[in-house]
């Protein structure tokens, strides 16, 4: 029961990370604006950086069949029919909600990261705590930077702060959902393809969303900004692999 009770504790402080985005509510809303592209790119930035840099490479070493690239493709594919029919819905309802398809893709992407992130941290604390604990701590390390990209990509596409927020944090509880779902039916279920999965869906979010929305200024100096705020999110995650490896 011991693990269960690290499992439990982990999975709840990973979702208080969340709450990161909450150091933006202190701003005005002019400071705001003037950072939210800039953190959009972050986010980019963090999100492919993740794919390629973390995903990708520990998945290859667990998923050793031929259709790893397949569910890489599968995951992209798929977020990208989703999007189609996020825009289509949204082009029906009323013009009030002026949320931007691509948030719900943020929210459904992170809470998939977090999920399968549960079940393997989960999966370590079962081996042993202390390996668990020092895999939480390297995921925690890659979430801060990203939940603060993923809150500022929800205001932006059109999310009051406030629901921004406490979505991020439901979408952290997909963490100790997967932490949970380890501890109780660990080998019973093989969810090896969610990992390319996942990679699919960071890419695509990435490079089909979020970088389109950063490029959007005409100005040399602006599109410098983005691109060094973009090249941080992948040094960050960068950084974060040699410090705590995957």
């Amino acid at each position: 029961m011991e693990a269960l009770w690290w499992i439990i504790t982990t999975g709840l402080l990973m979702s208080a990370i969340a709450m990161v985005g909450s150091v933006t509510l202190i701003l005005k809303e002019k400071t705001l604006r003037k950072i939210q592209t800039p953190l959009v790119a972050f986010a980019a930035g963090s999100l492919i950086g993740g794919a390629f840099l973390h995903i990708i490479p520990a998945g290859l070493t667990e998923y050793k069949e031929d259709s790893f690239f397949l569910w890489i493709l599968t995951g992209f594919g798929l977020f990208f029919v989703l999007e189609q029919f996020l825009h289509w819905r949204h082009c029906q309802l009323d013009r009030e909600d002026r949320r931007k398809p691509l948030t719900y893709l943020i929210l459904i992407g992170d809470g998939l990261h977090n999920f399968i992130g549960g079940l393997a941290i989960g999966g370590t604390f079962l081996i042993d705590s202390k390996l668990g604990l020092m895999a939480w701590l390297a995921a925690a390390a890659h979430e801060i930077p990203q939940e603060l990209g993923d809150f500022a990509v929800l205001v932006h596409g059109g999310w009051k702060k406030s629901a921004a927020l406490l979505f991020n944090v439901l979408s952290g509880l997909t963490f100790l959902l997967g932490g949970i779902i380890a501890f109780f039916v660990s080998q019973q279920i093989d969810v090896d393809f969610l990992i390319p999965f996942a990679a699919g869906n960071f890419i695509y979010i990435g490079a089909s969303d979020l970088v389109p929305e950063v490029n959007k200024h005409e100005s040399l100096f602006f599109n410098f900004i983005h691109f060094l705020s973009f090249a941080t999110g992948i040094f960050l995650m960068w950084i974060i692999k040699v410090i705590f490896g995957h």
